[in-house]
Parts: structure tokens; C-alpha cells; sequence
């Protein structure tokens, strides 16, 4: 079984079927291609997101349902064809795409997530692509602990 070197995890074994591939890497590391997700029982519902060539790049993600229950995914019919997937209608959360928000955690701050540009991959082909969302109004900012606090 391969095994990848992380700096917050240290060695982990993968199986080759388990990686996601973004054929343009994710905005600002256009050259990283190849990740694979990690999820730990402690830590669940997060999603770990470990660089394969990258030990020191990880992106922490939530599935975007954990975030915003009535989240409707709206991405192009281009980045819907980079996906291999149906133009005619937008694909179902979890059974088609895994739709993942990325956290932004800066120490002083409540943590974000961005549903504007959420991280979506085909399940099938494990194909992925970080997407802009079409006519919505969800924020890169989109603080997740503000439920928890209300009365």
C-alpha cells in the first residue's frame, strides 16, 4: 500500500483508489494535483485534504450540508463538463459530488468557511476542482460556530 508523508500526520498509508486528482490544481497551488483525504473519528465531520507531493499542505474542509443545511450547489456547465459530469442539471450532494468547504482558522478569530468556492469532486471518477459559485449569495467567510452561540 503507498504511503504519503504529512507534517500533521506524519507517515499514512492510502490506497491509489482513495485520491482526489484536480487536473488544475486548487487556486494558488495550480501545481499540486494529487490529494487524499483524511478523515480521523475524533475529528469527524472534518475532512483533511493532504497533499501527496506536499507534507506541509493540508487543507482542512467541512462537507458543506454540515455547514448550511439548505446549501444549494450552483456551478457552471463548464466546470461541470471538467467534472465529467451532466451539464442539464446540477449534481446530488453526496451521491454524485462530495461538495466540501475549506476552513479558514486564524488564531483570535472564529473559524470560516467558504461556500462561495466550495471544493466539489465527482465520486465516480474522484475528479475534483475548487468551483465559483453561479448567482448565490454564500460567502468565502461564512463563520461556522455563530449556530453553536445563539440562545
Amino acid at each position: 500500500m503507498p504511503m504519503l508523508s504529512s507534517r500533521n500526520f506524519g507517515p499514512v498509508e492510502y490506497q491509489e483508489e482513495s485520491v482526489f486528482e484536480f487536473p488544475a490544481g486548487l487556486p494558488g497551488f495550480e501545481e499540486e494535483r494529487r490529494f487524499v483525504p483524511i478523515e480521523h473519528a475524533a475529528s469527524r465531520p472534518i475532512v483533511f485534504l493532504q497533499s501527496l507531493n506536499r507534507p506541509s499542505l493540508c487543507f482542512i474542509t467541512l462537507p458543506v450540508l454540515v455547514v448550511q443545511r439548505d446549501f444549494r450547489l450552483a456551478i457552471s456547465a463548464e466546470d461541470l463538463r471538467t467534472l465529467e459530469l451532466s451539464e442539464k442539471r446540477q449534481p446530488t450532494l453526496g451521491a454524485e459530488v462530495l461538495c466540501l468547504a475549506v476552513l479558514s482558522v486564524a488564531e483570535g478569530k472564529l473559524p470560516t468557511a467558504n461556500l462561495l468556492a466550495p471544493v466539489v469532486v465527482n465520486l465516480k471518477t474522484r475528479r475534483g476542482l475548487q468551483t465559483i459559485q453561479v448567482d448565490c449569495s454564500y460567502s468565502h467567510q461564512h463563520p461556522i460556530l455563530a449556530a453553536e452561540r445563539a440562545p
